[in-house]
This record gives C-alpha cells, structure tokens and sequence, in this order.
C-alpha cells in the first residue's frame, strides 16, 4: 500500500507518497517515476517520501516551503529521527537512485551526489495538515508506469510534430524571401551614371 498526502506549499497543489513499509519501498525505488524527487533522514532508518513535482517544476527551483513539508514528513515517519532534533534530510531526483542486489531491502545509494536539508525540530502544524490529507491507496506501479510512458511519448511526438511544421514553415517563409530577393533584383539593378543611355528601341532590342 501507498499513502498519498497533498502539499498546499505549492501551486498547484503537489503530491507527495511513500511507502507504508520496507517491502513497499522496494517497489517505489524500482518505479519512481525520473523526475520525482526522494527524500530520507541521513544516516538514519525512515520512510522513503517522494515528491512528485507539479508540471513545469524543476528539482533545483522546489519552492521553500514545499521542501519543508516534505522533510517534516520524513521526520515524522523516522522512529529514531522524529526523537531528534536537527536533523539532516537527503533528497534527489528519482533517476538518481541505485539499487544493487547485494543491498539489504529497503536500502538504496546514489548513482551521483545529493543534496540536504537541515531540519531544527518537528513543526506540528506542519505534520497535521499533511496527514489530514492521507489517503492509502493500492497501486499497479507496472501498468502506472506503462501509462506514464505512453503519455510521455504522446507528449514527445506532439512536440516533434510541432516542430516539424515549424521548420517547415520557416522553410517556406525563406524560400519566399529568397524568390523576392531575387526578383527584385532585376528591377533594382543601380544605374551606372557614365554608362551609355538606351534609346526606347534599344532598350526594345536588348530584350529581344
């Protein structure tokens, strides 16, 4: 099972999941999606929350107060860490997780470094109006990931299609320019003040 809070730091509204246990954190490392972003307490056991960010946000640029809610929900779901004061909590994108098959379950490392976050204490408030929001759901992460992947390809063709008729069109417009160039360069030649003057019926013969 899963358990699915929403985050009102962010607009719009952000989810955020974890694992109601070690065996389900199993699965989460295996099909988080790329672009969710992980979160733990460093160098301690607790629950692994990801955050799925909103459209358009990136990883660098999560909004203060959506990171803190996310840390705070780490703290609260750590037996030892919710005990502790200032603590440090890891995250990183999704993608940048690694999981061997000689690590125990539930325990994974990083394919390149991470960033942290220190949390002073525990801010309650901000523990109950995340878990007001819990829902616990059962998830097909195979067929969740089968459609994510269909989206995003549809995604991808739409943005190349775009593309395409872009270029095409960009084509189009500097094969124009270039026609009007051209033709008006044979009405535009610069006359050569010392050059003979045509009579009408030379300028006649000269385009016979």
């Amino acid at each position: 099972m899963v358990l699915f809070f929403t985050s009102t730091a962010a607009t719009p509204p952000a989810v955020i999941y974890m694992g109601k246990d070690k065996v389900e954190n199993e699965d989460l490392i295996k099909y988080a999606w790329p672009q969710d972003i992980w979160f733990h307490v460093d160098k301690l056991s607790s629950a692994h929350v990801y955050l799925r960010m909103p459209e358009g946000m990136t990883w660098d640029a999560i909004p203060t107060a959506l990171l803190t809610d996310c840390a705070q929900l780490v703290k609260a779901n750590s037996i030892e860490g919710n005990k502790k004061d200032n603590l440090t909590i890891i995250y990183t994108p999704g993608d940048n997780l690694k999981k061997t098959g000689d690590m125990a379950v539930g325990q994974v490392s990083f394919h390149s470094d991470k960033r942290v976050l220190h949390v002073p204490k525990r801010e309650n408030p901000i523990v109950n109006r995340l878990n007001k929001t819990k829902v616990e759901k059962e998830v097909d992460h195979e067929q969740e990931r089968v459609d994510r992947v269909k989206t995003e390809n549809a995604q991808k063709r739409a943005v190349a299609a775009e593309k395409k008729k872009a270029d095409a069109e960009l084509a189009r417009a500097r094969e124009a320019e270039k026609a009007a160039r051209s033709y008006d360069s044979l009405f535009n030649v610069e006359e050569d003040p010392d050059a003979p003057r045509l009579t009408g019926k030379a300028i006649e013969e000269d385009f016979i």
